[in-house]
């Protein structure tokens, strides 16, 4: 028999709102795509109770109880007394103990349909670790290749505008998986966040139809994509997108627009390949980036850096990169991309098969 958490999380769609009972930080870690944070504790409480708890826990006790009813009311009256008797939300703490328990009772002794999630957030991860095991199978991936700055991730939204099903990893893992991928004034989420993420992505396919997908290692950035689904990503057919270094450049001045505007931010990124070249070599490339010599500067790192590291993991890890069908960019516009992305949805099931001609 399937453990009843495990049918809630399955209805998760029906309920009209997700709260989330625990401390904004362990919400900040992780949390059920969509839930609203509405902490019976705040950090500084949880801390304060736990701490007194161990030298009484009577006296925790106390205290906890009245932080947590003055709590829920104040949630009571800020948000929710505009909710109809049948206002149906899910409540869940850390291990669906004693915080999800008593917003659950407050709530249904009001008359709302509350349900409390058994075994509460720790439940969730567990489905997410299992789901990320083998969902991610159950796709048929069309894989997007090219060098950096060849516009793969301009194509995904091309993609997505016409409707096809789009699994943009970077943007979930909010860098663009480079060493200077890191997006502006935007973290990285936890592990355990794109995780999430990721599966609210998967479980939201057809797996009748493609999902369409840029290449990429195992790790963007500081996140690691799951076993199962870089695996069926390095065996799937590929797409490759080819352009001319001229507009490879123009593209990533566009794209990487943020780092003429911060050059400690450039500087600091370009650090990170100490130890990769000649120092030699960096200094001349902070001697151009100081003079905003971005043409040549952007064409030197792609031909001795991007380049080469890209030709050597494309072919070890993708199969059937070689047989790539290939798209060609000539003008960096929406209307080329568009086109580009009606000639990709445009491709047989068994375009691999059949592609080497038109490369």
């Amino acid at each position: 028999m399937k453990p009843s958490w495990l049918a809630t999380i399955a209805r998760l769609r029906e309920f009209e709102e997700i709260v989330d009972v625990r401390s904004p930080s362990e919400y900040a870690e992780d949390h059920i795509p969509g839930a609203t944070n509405c902490p019976v504790l705040d950090d500084a409480e949880r801390v304060r109770v736990g701490t007194l708890y161990q030298q009484s826990p009577f006296e925790a006790k106390k205290i906890g109880a009245a932080l947590v009813a003055r709590n829920i009311a104040r949630h009571l009256e800020t948000k929710w007394l505009d909710k109809p008797r049948t206002w149906h939300p899910l409540i869940y703490c850390w291990r669906g103990g004693q915080r999800s328990s008593a917003m659950t009772h407050i709530l249904r002794q009001v008359g709302f349909a509350a349900e409390q999630l058994e075994g509460g957030y720790k439940s969730y991860r567990q489905h997410v670790r299992e789901q990320l095991l083998v969902l991610p199978a159950k796709f048929s991936y069309r894989v997007l290749c090219g060098l950096t700055g060849s516009g793969k991730s301009r194509l995904l939204a091309a993609l997505q505008q016409a409707g096809a099903q789009v699994l943009d990893l970077e943007s979930i893992a909010r860098h663009r998986g480079s060493v200077l991928g890191d997006m502006p004034n935007e973290a990285q989420p936890s592990q355990k966040g794109f995780d999430s993420l990721l599966l609210s992505s998967l479980k939201s396919f057809d797996p009748a139809l493609p999902v369409y997908v840029e290449s990429e290692s195992k790790k963007i950035g500081a996140l690691r994509i799951p076993d199962t689904l870089i695996q069926t990503m390095w065996d799937s057919p590929c797409i490759r997108l080819e352009n001319p270094l001229a507009l490879r450049v123009a593209l990533l001045r566009e794209d990487y627009a943020h780092f003429l505007f911060t050059p400690d931010l450039l500087a600091a990124s370009l650090n990170r390949l100490q130890g990769m070249y000649a120092n030699e070599l960096l200094v001349h490339w902070h001697s151009l980036c100081k003079a905003h010599a971005w043409g040549t500067f952007i064409a030197e790192l792609l031909e001795r850096h991007y380049d080469p590291a890209y030709n050597k993991s494309i072919r070890r890890n993708y199969a059937n990169y070689d047989n790539a069908h290939a798209l060609v960019l000539n003008r960096l516009s929406e209307q080329e991309f568009n086109l580009l992305a009606k000639e990709a949805l445009a491709l047989p099931d068994d375009f691999v098969n059949n592609s080497g001609s038109s490369t």
